[in-house]
């Protein structure tokens, strides 16, 4: 038993009918009041009748009784404007400060057996990935579910801004350097996220402008400034991306990252660092005022192709340097991450663009991208489906994603509307 339970209890008033006192008054909630998540009672602007008399004021949420005393509350005068004291179990009376004795409601004669033992399920920690409520999804009314899918996408979104934020305070509010150090940031992908973000801020965008017209001087300082030129090569191929390299790095004062920070364990060949600096440096040449570029966009596969460029020729047969691979195939960014590096960097950037500018309709547009995407899959998604919970967009597929971290891992179901709905109706 928890006092968040109780309290929503409470605040929704799941309790079945003929409230009593302890002492036999009988109880007519007029007005549960609001919930306080501040120091105070709990609920605030209260109205209930007890015994025939109409009381306005506060109540105090327990589990005992006894905690009253155990909080401090009897000696607070905070507290002497609590008209109920509503508690889980009665264990003993208490006075408030100006010496009076507090109305109790004792919740435990008041609470239906399957209401506790949904939320004991709930709570309950999940095991094998298996998610607690998912033999009760299917009894949720499907608007429910839909409006709490919208709520929990714009939430997703919002969250991620928090990172961005940071990034743009950085660059001192600089929109096309944030969008740049942020699109370095996800093509590094999970496990070369900050050392690809280093490789960004150690490389001046106005610099790989200049070059922007020749895609191999491009490739040739994002390669030296990640520290992967260093040293003698058998290929032609960076060999002369190394002499590019020197020839700039003569008239600029450069420092390459650490070639030691870059990992390939437990990545796909097609996504070592190698590759996506390439293709990296592909898309720089594209675009080299890339905000800009995706904020005249608003077809989502007009982006997809935008983000979806090819490795050099080079690549084609390679992984690393001088290691030539079984298999030639071009190295294409592919559709399926370009599509992530929308959900995940253009569209939190795209919305915090709204919010900065206080233009509700970017804000709209980020979210209309994520409806345009297809959801995405992965473990966390099936898990979902396995329930009936089926995402039709990527909009949708982050909703989950959200409910999934932020709510059931947190064991937030009193706050989530499947929840409570699932608990509302045993």
């Amino acid at each position: 038993m928890t006092e968040a339970f109780l309290q929503y209890v409470w605040q929704h008033q799941l309790l079945d009918g003929g409230l009593t006192t302890t002492d036999g008054q009988p109880v007519a909630v007029l007005r549960a009041g609001e919930l306080n998540t501040d120091a105070g009672p709990d609920f605030f602007g209260a109205r209930v009748r007890i015994g025939g008399v109409e009381w306005a004021g506060n109540v105090e949420v327990h589990i005992h009784t006894s905690d009253w005393n155990a909080h401090g509350h009897s000696s607070d005068a905070a507290y002497n404007n609590v008209v109920l004291h509503v508690v889980y179990d009665h264990d003993c009376e208490v006075r408030l400060q100006d010496g009076r004795t507090p109305s109790t409601l004792e919740l435990k004669r008041f609470l239906h057996p399957s209401l506790i033992a949904s939320y004991d399920r709930l709570m309950r920690p999940s095991e094998g990935g298996v998610v607690p409520c998912g033999s009760d999804v299917a009894s949720v009314p499907q608007f429910v579910v839909k409006s709490f899918m919208d709520r929990l996408a714009v939430e997703r979104v919002a969250a991620k801004t928090e990172a961005v934020k940071r990034l743009l305070e950085e660059s001192r509010g600089g929109w096309e350097q944030t969008c740049y150090w942020l699109m370095a940031r996800y093509f590094g992908g999970k496990i070369n996220a900050l050392p690809f973000e280093l490789l960004a801020k150690s490389t001046d965008q106005r610099l790989l402008a200049r070059w922007k017209d020749n895609p191999q001087r491009v490739e040739a300082l994002l390669m030296g400034q990640a520290g992967l030129l260093e040293g003698y090569f058998e290929d032609e191929y960076p060999r002369m991306l190394q002499n590019d390299y020197e020839a700039i790095r003569t008239g600029a004062s450069l420092r390459p990252i650490g070639g030691h920070l870059w990992r390939y364990y437990c990545i796909r060949p097609s996504s070592f660092p190698t590759i996506r600096i390439s293709q990296f440096a592909h898309l720089v040449s594209a675009s080299s005022n890339l905000f800009s570029t995706l904020l005249a966009m608003t077809d989502v596969k007009e982006m997809v192709k935008l983000f979806d460029q090819k490795a050099s020729a080079y690549w084609d047969n390679h992984y690393r340097f001088d290691t030539v691979a079984a298999k030639t195939t071009e190295k294409n960014v592919g559709k399926m991450q370009a599509q992530l590096l929308i959900i995940n960097a253009w569209v939190p950037l795209l919305f915090l663009y709204g919010v900065m500018q206080g233009n509700q309709a970017y804000k709209e547009q980020a979210m209309d991208l994520l409806m345009q995407l297809p959801a995405e899959d992965n473990n966390v998604i099936r898990r979902w489906q396995a329930v009936g919970l089926e995402p039709a967009n990527a909009a949708e597929s982050q909703a989950l994603l959200q409910l999934d971290g932020a709510y059931c891992r947190n064991s937030r179901c009193l706050e989530c509307s499947i929840g409570f709905q699932i608990l509302k109706h045993k």
